[in-house]
């Protein structure tokens, strides 16, 4: 093992210069804020097309939508009150930095100045978590534009039997709600100017949401998270200490990785939150955010997504439920039930830790080949590291605002098809379902047959329940190693229950 060691030394450097040499001379129009995981801003990723060669069915040409089930996670907001503690002491941290610098009399010359005087734009502020203003206009926004796309599920006076909104307990959840609703509704009552419709929006108790806060609930995920967690932050390690290496020798100051973990948080928050790119996200070099970005996607890979069985498995209870409401939506329809006595959509809000694990689910951002093996439980590869690029990044499956639309048609009969079919839309676009034959759209008799039936053998109780199997990690030897294996993109053994 010394020998692999020392090989992965001699490897190391000259492989990740490489990559840094490439990535920067194709930088050119690099956009940080495309880059920034599931902190990115929805209108900054929104119409980033994840499979170029994708073409939407036009299979429902014809049909009519009567019925839409709606999963989006809260807007943009702002950071919590342990992040902003984090950010203090990041500022205390670089003022003693430059001092010691200083006092050794070594040249700051490279050191940006903003970084001499830098305070957190949210010092002193005693609560966080909260939506901001540019959330409530990604919500406000997709709310009018959710209207304008199907205005024939939105035409009929508002009720909120007929259209149900729901959210988490979670204050920018219910937050979120209201801005959509408010986007939905404008002009649809006599409130103001805009004319708003007051509208009801119901939550489940945080101890009790099954439908939208599972997470909270499943004791089994808990245990796993809590043992997953050092590993997903020992498979970090390499890559904040070769950034970290290159933050000193570039600025001169003796960063260390958490001041480098701090800068990169920094950096999401300024660019998402603030729409400025050009401090902290200005430390790094566009090969840099990539690798940065890419931890954060393997931490969501691994804690929130297909990474392991049971963080999406726990969401059953949602799909059981949108299922249940298109079933009910298909029996109204045949009854021909009038208008206004049946309910024509289901709009959810909630958090990143519904909205992934409920895309794993429907299998989306997967090949045929990977979709096989959720449906076995079988454990995927980890994100490809950069230069690759990855199907499964955060930025696009679970940005601020990020969606799943599910609408269900009603198509003229024929003898060869079905009569309803599922559309499904992930940030307000088709996307395909490798369930259904890598369509966006799919009977739904073969959308329960292929993809939900294979999950519904599963009973939240029991599933959160029992005692989690052991992990069956293979040991790393060393950092030094773990770093070479992730490199080469060794260590992804398919047939590990855990990477």
């Amino acid at each position: 093992m010394e020998k692999t060691a020392m090989a992965a030394a001699v490897w190391m450097v000259p492989l990740l210069l490489v990559f840094a040499q490439f990535s920067e001379a194709n930088g050119e129009g690099f956009d940080v804020r495309q880059h920034l995981s599931t902190v990115s801003r929805y209108g900054a990723v929104k119409d980033i097309v994840v499979n170029s060669t994708f073409v939407p069915s036009n299979a429902v040409d014809g049909c009519t939508p009567i019925h839409l089930n709606l999963v989006a996670r809260h807007g943009t907001r702002s950071p919590t009150k342990k992040r902003m503690r984090e950010l203090d002491r990041l500022a205390s941290h670089l003022k003693e930095l430059i001092s010691h610098a200083e006092q050794n009399k070594l040249s700051l010359d490279k050191l940006p100045a903003w970084v001499r005087s830098w305070e957190s734009p949210w010092k002193g502020k005693l609560k966080g978590g909260e939506l901001i203003s540019p959330g409530e206009e990604e919500l406000y926004d997709l709310g009018m534009r959710t209207r304008e796309r199907f205005p024939q599920l939105f035409e009929e006076p508002y009720h909120p039997d007929v259209y149900v909104i729901k959210a988490t307990q979670i204050p920018r959840a219910s937050a979120s709600a209201v801005a959509f609703g408010m986007g939905l509704l404008t002009g649809k009552g006599k409130l103001g100017p805009a004319e708003h419709k007051a509208f009801a929006v119901t939550s489940e108790s945080r101890a009790s949401d099954l439908m939208l806060r599972f997470f909270e609930s499943c004791q089994s995920y808990k245990v796993y998270r809590q043992n997953k967690e050092p590993s997903v932050a020992e498979l970090k390690e390499p890559v904040l200490d070769k950034i970290t290496a290159a933050l000193v020798s570039r600025y001169g100051l003796d960063f260390t990785r958490q001041d480098t973990a701090s800068l990169w948080f920094l950096c999401k928050q300024e660019a998402s939150l603030l729409d400025v790119t050009n401090q902290a996200c200005d430390l790094f070099k566009p090969s840099e955010v990539e690798l940065l970005e890419w931890t954060d996607d393997l931490e969501v890979f691994l804690l929130k997504g297909y990474g392991n069985s049971i963080n999406y498995k726990m969401g059953v209870p949602l799909l059981e439920d949108i299922v249940q409401s298109m079933e009910q939506a298909i029996k109204s329809h045949e009854e021909k039930q009038p208008p206004g006595s049946y309910e024509k959509a289901r709009l959810r809000f909630a958090h990143a830790e519904t909205v992934v694990p409920f895309s794993c689910l429907l299998g989306l951002f997967l090949e045929g080949s990977e979709f096989k093996k959720i449906q076995k439980e079988q454990p995927l590869d980890l994100p490809p590291t950069p230069p690759m690029k990855s199907h499964t990044r955060g930025s696009a499956v679970a940005p601020f605002a990020g969606n799943n639309m599910l609408v269900l048609h009603s198509c003229p009969a024929s003898s060869s098809s079905s009569k309803y079919y599922i559309q499904v839309l992930h940030n307000e676009r088709p996307i395909p379902m490798p369930g259904c034959g890598g369509s966006d759209v799919c009977p739904f008799e073969e959308f329960k047959e292929k993809i939900v039936n294979p999950h519904l053998k599963h009973d939240y109780t029991a599933l959160c329940a029992v005692k989690p199997e052991p992990l069956n990690e293979k040991p790393v030897n060393s950092k030094l190693s773990l770093a070479f294996r992730w490199i080469f993109g060794w260590g992804r053994d398919a047939d590990a229950d855990e990477l």
